[in-house]
């Protein structure tokens, strides 16, 4: 088995291969994108944010989302302004963040309730405690 990302396959930020494109809107669909990446798992963050609107994220690195629309996006950061959450100032849905990982690399936060065809009772869920963050 070849090691993960020598194969020039793109990788999350796990360093795991992924090939698949899934598409994705807010609600309004005034926002659009595609995402690569294989999407078993997500993060289930306890902070005041992710827990009011009940994000399940997975974060791939930025240059695997292609954003298709963007008509009123907007942006939302607080506490330390690490995530910059978008969402559409129409509908209100946030289906992706920028932000960076730990390396500094830019990242993407999916908002995976967002994308089409993901089976959301399937996917492996780790809690994360944010509130602690």
């Amino acid at each position: 088995m070849a090691e993960p990302g020598t194969d020039n396959k793109p990788i999350d930020v796990l360093g795991v291969p992924t090939e698949m494109k899934h598409k994705g809107s807010c609600h309004c669909g005034q926002i659009a994108f595609e995402v690569e990446g294989e999407f078993d798992r997500a993060m289930e963050c306890n902070c005041s944010h992710c827990s009011r609107k009940g994000y399940l994220l997975s974060f791939v690195p930025r240059a695997q989302l292609e954003i298709k629309t963007n008509v009123g996006v907007s942006t939302y950061t607080f506490n330390r302004h690490v995530i910059e959450h978008q969402f559409c100032s129409n509908c209100g849905c946030a289906p992706y963040g920028f932000g960076k990982d730990s390396k500094g690399r830019e990242t993407a936060a999916i908002n995976l309730r967002c994308l089409e065809g993901i089976d959301l009772g399937a996917l492996k869920r780790t809690a994360v405690d944010g509130r602690s963050f």
